[in-house]
C-alpha cells in the first residue's frame, strides 16, 4: 500500500510538469577595494530587486530567480576570472560594471552565447549590434553623456558657446579616456575650447589639475570620476572657488558619498544622468515591505533611494523585463542565456511598463533592436542640494547628438568588424 501511494504521488508530480530551474543572474560586484562606496549600494539595488520579485511575484514569469555573487574589487584580472567561474552555472547576462572588464570579455560573452549589458559604461561602439552581437549598453552609453553635458551648455547659453573654455579632468583609464573623442568632435561644430586634465588612480592627487582650472579659468569643468577621485575633485573646486553649478560629472560622479565630505562647499554640483532619483517611487513601498522588513535585504536597507542603489535596481529590472520578453518569445520559461539575448534584443520598454512596475519616469521610454544596442540615448541632469542632502533631477531625459555620436559608433565599430572578421549580425 505504502509502495502503491509512493508511486501515485510521483506519478502526480510528473504530471504537474518539470521543476523549473532557477534564473541565473551573476552579479560582478565590487564590495572591497578603492572604489568599494560605489560598489556596495549598486550591488545592494541589484541584489534587492531579484528578491523582491522572488518574495512578491515568485520570481519572473513563476521561475524563481538566483543571484550569483562574485566580488571583482574593480579589478580586471579578477573581473574575468569571476565571469570564467560563474558562465558555467546558468549565467543569463553579465553586467561587468566596469569598462575595463567590459573590454575583456566581449570576445568572451560572444563567443560563449552569453549577452552582457553595460549599463552607462563600458565600450560605446557595442550600440552597433549588427557587430556587436551579445553587448547592450541601453539605455544611454558615454557619448551620450559627453554630448548630453554640451547640450545643457548650450541650453544655458542660449545656444552659443562658441569662444568657451571647457576643461576635462578624467580619470586616467580605458573609462576615463571614452568621451574625449566625441568631445573634441563637438568642440570642432560648436567652437569651444577643450582642455584634457588626466588623474591617475586612485585619483587622491589633483593638486596640479585644479592649479592649472585656477590659472586657465575654463567656463565649465567635465567630470570622468570614479570613486575617492569625486570627493577629491569637488573638494579641491571647492578651495580654488571654482563655482560649483559651472562643475558637472558623469553619472559615476554624481552620488552621494562623492558629495557629502564637502559639505556646505558640494551645494549646486551637477551630474549627468539616464535615470531619476529619490524614493519617491510605489516600487520602494514593496521594496520595505518584502524585503528589508522581512529581513531579507543585501545590506541594511538604508541605501534605498540614493542614486547607485537606485542605479542597481534600475540595471536589475531591466534584466527581468528582458527575461520576460525571451519567455514570451520562445514560449518558455526556463530560459536559456541565448533566448536573453534576444529578449534583450527586443526589449521595449514603455512609460506605461514603468508605471505598472511602481517606477513612473524612473527613466527613459526606449525601444532595443538588432542594429540599435544603445537605446535612445536620452541624458538628463541632475543638482546637489547640501542643505537637504538630496539630489534633485533638473532636466528631463533629452536627445543627444547622434549625428555626432552616429558617425563615431560607425567608425569604431567598423574598424573593430575589420579588425576581429565579423560579419553583419542584422542581415543574416
Amino acid at each position: 500500500m505504502k509502495k502503491t501511494l509512493a508511486t501515485a504521488a510521483l506519478t502526480a508530480l510528473m504530471a504537474a510538469g518539470p521543476v523549473m530551474a532557477d534564473l541565473v543572474f551573476p552579479s560582478l560586484s565590487y564590495r572591497t577595494g578603492p572604489y568599494a562606496a560605489g560598489g556596495i549600494p549598486f550591488a545592494d539595488g541589484y541584489a534587492d530587486y531579484f528578491t523582491l520579485l522572488n518574495e512578491r511575484d515568485g520570481g519572473i514569469g513563476g521561475v524563481k530567480t538566483k543571484l550569483l555573487e562574485c566580488e571583482t574589487g574593480y579589478n580586471t584580472e579578477k573581473g574575468v576570472e569571476c565571469y570564467e567561474s560563474t558562465k558555467g552555472e546558468g549565467a543569463l547576462v553579465y553586467q561587468p560594471l566596469s569598462t575595463g572588464i567590459t573590454y575583456q570579455l566581449i570576445p568572451k560573452t560572444t563567443a560563449d552565447d552569453i549577452p552582457m549589458h553595460t549599463m552607462g559604461y563600458g565600450r560605446t561602439s557595442a550600440a552597433n549590434g549588427d557587430v556587436f552581437s551579445h553587448t547592450f549598453n541601453y539605455p544611454g552609453t558615454y557619448w551620450n553623456g559627453a554630448s548630453g553635458a554640451v547640450n545643457y551648455l548650450l541650453e544655458i547659453n542660449n545656444g552659443d558657446i562658441k569662444g568657451k573654455k571647457i576643461a576635462l579632468v578624467y580619470h586616467n583609464s580605458a573609462y576615463g579616456k571614452e568621451p574625449i573623442r566625441t568631445l573634441e568632435e563637438l568642440s570642432k561644430k560648436h567652437g569651444f575650447e577643450l582642455s584634457l586634465l588626466p588623474v591617475d588612480h586612485p585619483g587622491q592627487e589633483q593638486k596640479s589639475q585644479w592649479l592649472q582650472i585656477r590659472r586657465e579659468k575654463p567656463d565649465n569643468v567635465l567630470m570622468w570620476g570614479w570613486g575617492v577621485m569625486n570627493q577629491v575633485a569637488i573638494q579641491e573646486a571647492a578651495n580654488i572657488r571654482f563655482p560649483m553649478e559651472n562643475f558637472i560629472g558623469i553619472w559615476w560622479s554624481g552620488a552621494e558619498h562623492d558629495v557629502m565630505p564637502a559639505g556646505a562647499k558640494a551645494n549646486g554640483y551637477k551630474a549627468l544622468t539616464f535615470h531619476n532619483v529619490g524614493r519617491d517611487f510605489p516600487v520602494f513601498a514593496d521594496m520595505q515591505k518584502y524585503v528589508v522588513d522581512a529581513g531579507k535585504a543585501a545590506g541594511a536597507g538604508d541605501q534605498i533611494g540614493n542614486v547607485l542603489y537606485n542605479r542597481g535596481m534600475y540595471a536589475a529590472m531591466l534584466a527581468a523585463e528582458a527575461a520576460k520578453t525571451a519567455q514570451e518569445i520562445h514560449g518558455t520559461k526556463d530560459i536559456t542565456a541565448s533566448m536573453m539575448r534576444d529578449g534583450m534584443e527586443a526589449l521595449s520598454i514603455t512609460e506605461e511598463k514603468m508605471d505598472s512596475l511602481g517606477m513612473p519616469n524612473f527613466g527613459p521610454s526606449f525601444e532595443v533592436s538588432c542594429e540599435n544596442h544603445g537605446g535612445p540615448g536620452l541624458v538628463g541632469v541632475t543638482q546637489w542640494d547640501a542643505e537637504n542632502k538630496t539630489w534633485s533631477l533638473i532636466s528631463d531625459f533629452k536627445a543627444t547628438d547622434m549625428e555626432v555620436i552616429g558617425a563615431l559608433i560607425e567608425a569604431d565599430s567598423t574598424s573593430y568588424a575589420k579588425e576581429n572578421n565579423i560579419a553583419s549580425n542584422c542581415n543574416k
